[in-house]
Order: structure tokens, then sequence, then C-alpha cells
């Protein structure tokens, strides 16, 4: 499977006319071909660029199946429902005592977080078993102060996939944020 999209992609780039001759002749002799099919040269452009988007499309989906295969896959998500008691500055992810993502936010991802968008903290490999998952969140908080807190929880991997997320919920009540790390039920 892999050799079938070199190939595809080899073909693009000779297509392109970016490969040195030496190569191009090795190209054709393994029966790809290398001169362009007769046409509009725009139109070949563009549709080489879009295949060469969906061929990066389907490498990065091979890439992440063998980077992270189900049975060890472990992933935590941020979101911030409206951010009114919490403005986030940074997180900080710890498994196992281990730090394993610090994260600094921009205005812009900020606002995004507000209008409901998630993030992705971390994706990694996890062995099965009970992890504890901790994250130190500093911001600002209720009247401007200075805001650190934790939120740790103690997670069981089994060898399907584990999704975390760290919700960051105001609470009009008590006039302060809670923190929450909740796991994902699939």
């Amino acid at each position: 499977m892999i050799s079938h999209h070199l190939i595809r992609i080899l073909t693009i780039i000779i297509f392109l006319g970016t490969l040195p001759l030496a190569a191009a002749r090795a190209a054709e002799d393994a029966g790809v071909p290398t001169t362009p099919p007769a046409g509009n040269p725009d139109q070949d452009i563009q549709n080489l660029k879009k295949e060469v988007l969906k061929l990066n499309r389907e490498l990065f989906m091979m890439e992440e199946d063998i980077l992270y295969p189900e049975s060890t896959q472990f992933t935590v998500f941020v979101s911030l429902d409206s951010g009114e008691l919490f403005d986030l500055d940074s997180v900080q992810l710890r498994i196992d005592d281990k730090i394993v993502a610090n994260y600094l936010y921009t205005t812009r991802e900020l606002s995004a977080l507000k209008k409901g968008g998630v993030q992705r903290l971390y994706q990694g490999n996890l062995k099965s078993g009970d992890h504890e998952v901790t994250a130190f969140l500093i911001g600002k908080g209720p009247h401007n102060r200075d805001y650190k807190r934790g939120v740790s929880r103690t997670v069981n991997k089994a060898l399907s996939p584990l999704f975390v997320e760290l919700k960051i919920v105001d609470d009009g009540s008590q006039e302060q944020p809670n923190f929450d790390l909740a796991v994902w039920d699939h």
C-alpha cells in the first residue's frame, strides 16, 4: 500500500518537473509515466494539487495509526464554557507525575475556546492500567486576580482509546470557575 502511494507521489513530482533526470529515468524504467498528459496546464496543476492533498491526508491517517495504535492511544482535550470567571493563560499536563504538555494560550485561541472550541492538548501512548492525570491551570480569576489551580484524577486505561476532557466551567452561584477532568464515554 505504501509503495502505491510513493509511486503516485513520484508521478506528481515528475509531472511538476522537479525530479532530476536520473531519477526520472529510473521512474520511467519502473513504468511510471514521465510526461504530463496533454490538456490544460492550469487544470492539470490544480488536479495534481488536489491529488497531493488527498495523498497527504491518507499518509497523515496512516501515520496516526502507526504512532498511536488504538490499544495505547490516550488524548486530552481542553474546553472552556463561557470564560466569564476565568481567563486561561496556560496549562501544564502531567501523567503519573511526568510533564507531558505545557501550553500558553494566545488571545485568539482563548477566544475560540470561549466560543465553544475544543483543543487537543495532548495525544500519546499509555499502557493499560491506572494512571494519575493532573492539570495545572494559570490565568485570571474573578476580580482580575491571579489564579492558579490544579485538578487531578485517576483514570483506567484499557485496550481501547481513552479520551479525557479538561473542562473549565463557570459556577455563577459561587462566582468561581470549576475545573474537572472528565472521561469521555465511547
